[in-house]
């Protein structure tokens, strides 16, 4: 059976100044070794590093998929030469982005296509026995998540269909660029097949019922550079509220051409 494994944990800083995301980075170990997302460049390295002490380098990788085209999840993918798998929205879209889409520049579609390695997908689409792909929109238009049959039961590993803990209580995405509807649908779709979550931005956790979930490994980051005695800085301690995308009406599939 496949396995699942965390390569980098995600999470989010948010300041007054601006925000950054760190996706999780997983690595899916069955017939083949399949990447889901691989960050940002601010955390190129880091993964280059987990790689490392697994024995592994980038060219190992057999395939990618990218769970969605924002940038916190994708702009590692010229480190790899292997297939690119995207679902057929989410490519479609990155072509003609919103303009109030600050997570997909314009330049998006055309990171994503350098030397044409993407495969365009769509909703049950099989990686191979026991891997396969749930289209989850919402977040985004293509936004997909890699639902995989392991030794201890299926693990949905989400991308931002599912960015934490809190969302999967609340059924309400954390930032929606494309529709509130279709984001709770997905998340409900996502819960009525496993109750074991690999999130794009929060440790990897199982629901308890009743309200509860348990992490499967305790969180844990370190923040340098910064001194919390300064004057100056203060530290809220309350979660981002949702976003909604102002413009979000005008999301639809026929202004994709689709």
């Amino acid at each position: 059976m496949p396995t699942v494994e965390t390569l980098l944990h995600g999470g989010s800083v948010n300041t007054d100044t601006g925000s950054t995301g760190f996706c999780a980075i997983t690595l899916i170990r069955g017939e083949k070794l399949i990447l889901v997302d691989s960050g940002h460049v601010g955390r190129r390295k880091f993964l280059i590093n987990e790689l490392a002490e697994r024995g592994l380098t980038p060219a190992d990788i057999d395939l990618m998929v990218v769970t969605h085209a924002h940038w916190d999840h994708a702009q590692n993918c010229d480190l790899f030469d292997a297939p690119l798998l995207i679902h057929t929205h989410e490519l479609q879209y990155a072509r003609n982005p919103h303009e109030n889409d600050w997570a997909t520049p314009r330049w998006t579609a055309a990171m994503l296509e350098f030397e044409s390695r993407v495969q365009q997908i769509e909703e049950g689409y099989e990686i191979e026995p026991g891997v396969r792909i749930m289209h989850t929109p919402g977040h985004s238009a293509g936004t997909i998540a890699v639902i995989v049959d392991t030794d201890n039961g299926p693990v949905a590993v989400t991308g931002d269909g599912i960015q934490s803990a809190q969302v999967a209580l609340t059924k309400q995405n954390a930032l929606v660029f494309w529709s509130e509807k279709d984001a709770r649908q997905s998340i409900e779709r996502i819960l009525a097949a496993t109750d074991m979550v690999h999130p794009g931005h929060d440790n990897p956790f199982r629901l308890l019922g009743d309200g509860r979930f348990e992490y499967i490994v305790p969180k844990q980051l370190t923040i340098t550079g910064l001194d919390v005695t300064d004057p100056g800085v203060v530290i809220d301690r309350q979660p981002r509220p949702p976003e909604v995308m102002p413009g979000i009406e005008t999301q639809t599939l026929v202004r994709l051409g689709l």
